[in-house]
């Protein structure tokens, strides 16, 4: 599989001892994606094929129940499924979020955990073509085991030279 930027530093950062990874993946986000950083998304796996995040239901995400706001949800899904497209896209290209759609089925009990996956496929593709698009699967449950929304993320890529 070919690696750009973001894949050599995952790469470098998984040499750390076991116990940092999530914290330095989470903290590498963060830098890159202020309102992430700010909402305090956790990276706990990232790998070509598969991201796994995390958001605890603290007050600076919270809405009027003292739920996940609707808009941190939605940021979870989105930012799980980005940060797994912007591991396999070229370096001369750019990853964009084309289209998102969330179907809120019920109230969140507690945090909030998102797992994206793209298919041998699906990475082939990005890898390949000059542009494309390509929608990423991503389950949100939360701290009950419930699926409170359902997702569709549809990713895109162009090239950096306009």
């Amino acid at each position: 599989m070919s690696s750009n930027r973001l894949s050599r530093i995952v790469a470098k950062l998984h040499k750390l001892p076991a116990v940092l990874h999530s914290p330095a993946l989470s903290l590498l986000f963060g830098s890159q994606v202020k309102f992430a950083g700010t909402a305090k998304v956790r990276v706990h796996e990232l790998t070509q094929t598969r991201a796994v995040m995390s958001l605890a239901n603290k007050r600076k995400v919270q809405n009027h129940i003292q739920g996940v706001h609707a808009a941190a949800m939605a940021l979870l899904a989105e930012s799980a499924t980005g940060f797994l497209v912007g591991m396999n896209v070229p370096d001369d290209k750019l990853p964009l979020i084309k289209s998102l759609k969330v179907d809120y089925l019920k109230r969140a009990v507690g945090g909030l955990r998102a797992e994206a996956s793209l298919t041998p496929e699906q990475i082939q593709a990005i890898h390949s073509q000059d542009k494309g698009e390509v929608l990423v699967a991503v389950q949100v449950t939360d701290d009950s085991g419930n699926q409170p929304i359902q997702c569709e993320m549809l990713w895109a890529w162009v090239s950096k030279k306009r």
